[in-house]
């Protein structure tokens, strides 16, 4: 789940495989066609089942990534991406994050994108407290924890002072769960939300699918559902 002012930052990549990204949109229209080739010629020339997040990220995009960071003369690559998998089984699936400079990690809960370390910090704080059991819930907690994320960005681009009229406003706003849907309102202006989801009880080969504005609606408080890209 993402906010985005038009250009889709959520995308398929293979049958369990899903990306999502922040950042330069060349570099990330970059990263995507070659996750794209890299797990097309994977399965022709392997198996299906040989295209894993771990294989796409260990062997694929990090190195590439890593390479053209620490180049002289080769632009790195201004993006974060996070690539979410899809198991086998339920307890399978699992998350990577790349990082600008070509570090990743590999998670099994949840997965965040920031700006900054401290922001991605105060996100996966917040999704860490949640009890998440249902889509409904996956959905608000994700809306929230990018409230969270958005709230902390604004902070840390003002660390003079002068607004703190406006930072404890933020805080109020996030001391309960209403005061996150409200903030997240205020960003809609120029932002619609953009949410996708691995679907394992879909029928055929791709659990890949994209929440319509009619699902949001029902999932989440409001009028929120209507923002929906």
């Amino acid at each position: 789940m993402t906010m985005s002012k038009g250009t889709p930052k959520l995308y398929e990549i293979y049958d369990r495989l899903a990306l999502g990204g922040m950042g330069h949109p060349a570099d990330l229209e970059k990263v995507r066609f070659s996750l794209l080739e890299t797990a097309h010629v994977e399965g022709f020339n392997r198996s299906p089942c040989d295209v894993t997040g771990s294989r796409m990220v260990k062997y694929g995009l990090a190195p590439v990534i890593k390479q053209a960071f620490e180049e002289v003369f080769k632009a790195p690559f201004i993006v974060k991406i996070v690539l979410a998998e899809l198991g086998q089984k339920v307890g399978a699936d699992r998350f990577l994050t790349i990082n600008y400079d070509g570090t990743f990690e590999e998670k099994s809960r949840h997965a965040v994108l920031g700006a900054t370390a401290g922001v991605e910090q105060e996100m996966d704080t917040y999704l860490r407290q949640q009890a998440i059991v249902s889509l409904e819930q996956a959905v608000n907690a994700a809306v929230c924890s990018w409230a969270v994320g958005d709230r902390a960005q604004r902070r840390a681009f003002d660390e003079s002072g002068d607004h703190s009229e406006v930072h404890a406003d933020l805080d109020r706003q996030v001391s309960n769960p209403d005061g996150l849907y409200d903030h997240v309102r205020q960003c809609m202006t120029d932002k619609s939300i953009e949410c996708a989801l691995l679907d394992r009880q879909m029928q055929g080969t791709s659990k890949y699918r994209t929440l319509s504005p009619d699902e949001l609606a029902m999932l989440l408080p409001r009028d929120l559902g209507r923002s929906a890209a």
